[in-house]
C-alpha cells in the first residue's frame, strides 16, 4: 500500500477541521515522533506509534465524515500488510462506536474533565481551601508569567530534570499521550512560567483544543520539589484569568485512566475481564500512573463537563496490547 507524506501544517489543519470526536487531545497528534497515515484521495489522517508488534494508534481516524470509514479500513489494511494488530487509545466516544462497526472490542478505559470558562468562578465555600491555597504561594513571592517556551527553554528544562528526579531512578518522561514543549508545534502552545525570586520553580504548558468546546487543555504541569503549596493552582488559576478575558470558552484538564469509569458509558461488545482490570487499576493501580492524585487536583476546579474515552482492541481485548500504549508513551 502507498502511504502519502504529510506535513505539520498538513496534520493540524485535518484536526482542526475535523472535530466531529471533540477529542480534547486532539491537539497531541501533532506531537513529535509520532507516524501519521494519510492517503491522497482521502480527507483526514491516523496518528499513531509502532510499538512490538502492534500499531498504537491515538484518538479515531481526524477525517471528513465520508473519508473516516475508508480511512480506517485502509490504515487497518496497512496494518495487516506490516503483520501488526491495531489498538486504538484515547478514542471519543463517536470514534469509539466506529471501532465497535469494525469488530473492536472497546473498553472505557477512563476519562477527561473540563471547566466552562463562562460558568467558571472561584467564589463561595466550596473554593476556600483552593483560594487559600493560591494566596499562600503569592504571599511566598510567586510571580506568574505567560512566557515565549524558547525564551525560556532552559529554565523549562531545569524544572523538568528536577521534576524527573522525584519519580524514581528509572522514571522516564512519558511521551505521546501528553504534550511537549518546544518544536513546530511550540507557536501554537501557550506557557505560564511561575517564579520565586526570579528563580523559575514551576510551569503549565497549555495546547488548543478544537470542537464545539473549544478552548485551551491545560498539558504538561512541572515544579520544583520543596517549593510553596499551591504554585501549580496559581499558575492555572492566572491562566484561567487570561483565557476568561479573552473569551475562550472550555479549559480542559486532558485525559485521566482509570477514572469516570460507569457502567453507562461502556459499549456493546465490551470486554467484562478488561473491565473489572479498569476498576482494579483504579482502586490499587497507584504504582502503573497516579490516577487518584491526577483526579484529586481536577476535581479541585469543579469541572462541568466528564468526557468518557476508550480503548479498543483489534479482537479481543488484550493486556498485552494495553502494555504496549505505555511502551508507546515511553512509560518502560
Amino acid at each position: 500500500m502507498t502511504v502519502a507524506t504529510a506535513n505539520n501544517d498538513q496534520i493540524l489543519d485535518a484536526i482542526r477541521r475535523h472535530t466531529q470526536a471533540d477529542n480534547p487531545s486532539a491537539f497531541l497528534a501533532v506531537n513529535e515522533e509520532t507516524s501519521r497515515f494519510v492517503q491522497p484521495d482521502l480527507d483526514g489522517a491516523v496518528c499513531y506509534r509502532a510499538a512490538g508488534g502492534f500499531l498504537v494508534q491515538f484518538g479515531g481516524p481526524f477525517a471528513a465524515d465520508a473519508d473516516r470509514v475508508e480511512l480506517l479500513r485502509r490504515f487497518l489494511e496497512f496494518a495487516r500488510e506490516q503483520d501488526r494488530t491495531v489498538v486504538g487509545v484515547q478514542l471519543a466516544r463517536y470514534d469509539a462506536e466506529l471501532y465497535v462497526e469494525h469488530g473492536f472490542t472497546v473498553n472505557q478505559v477512563g476519562a477527561s474533565y473540563a471547566v466552562d470558562l463562562a460558568e467558571h468562578t472561584l467564589r463561595g465555600t466550596r473554593f476556600m481551601q483552593l483560594r487559600n491555597k493560591i494566596s499562600r504561594s503569592f504571599r511566598a513571592g510567586l510571580v506568574v508569567e505567560e512566557v515565549d517556551a524558547t525564551e525560556h527553554r532552559d529554565a523549562v528544562a531545569e524544572i523538568d530534570a528536577a521534576w524527573l528526579g522525584t519519580k524514581g531512578e528509572h522514571a522516564r518522561p512519558l511521551e505521546f499521550l501528553v504534550g511537549q514543549t518546544g518544536g513546530w508545534a511550540q507557536q501554537h502552545r501557550r506557557l505560564f512560567l511561575g517564579s520565586i525570586e526570579g528563580r523559575p520553580t514551576g510551569y503549565i504548558s497549555y495546547s488548543p483544543v478544537y470542537g464545539t468546546r473549544a478552548g485551551w487543555m491545560h498539558d504538561l504541569s512541572r515544579r520544583l520539589p520543596g517549593g510553596p503549596p499551591g504554585v501549580m493552582e496559581a499558575i492555572n488559576a492566572t491562566a484561567i484569568e487570561k483565557f476568561s478575558a479573552e473569551g475562550a470558552g472550555w479549559l480542559h484538564f486532558g485525559f485521566t485512566p482509570f477514572t469516570g469509569l460507569a457502567e453507562e458509558h461502556e459499549l456493546p461488545g465490551r470486554s467484562s475481564a478488561f473491565q473489572w482490570f479498569m476498576h482494579h487499576l483504579w482502586e490499587h493501580g497507584e504504582a502503573v500512573y497516579p490516577a487518584r492524585t491526577q483526579l484529586s487536583y481536577k476535581e479541585k476546579w469543579a469541572p462541568h463537563t466528564v468526557l468518557p474515552e476508550y480503548v479498543a482492541f483489534q479482537g479481543s481485548a488484550d493486556l498485552g496490547a494495553f502494555a504496549h500504549v505505555f511502551r508507546a508513551a515511553n512509560a518502560f
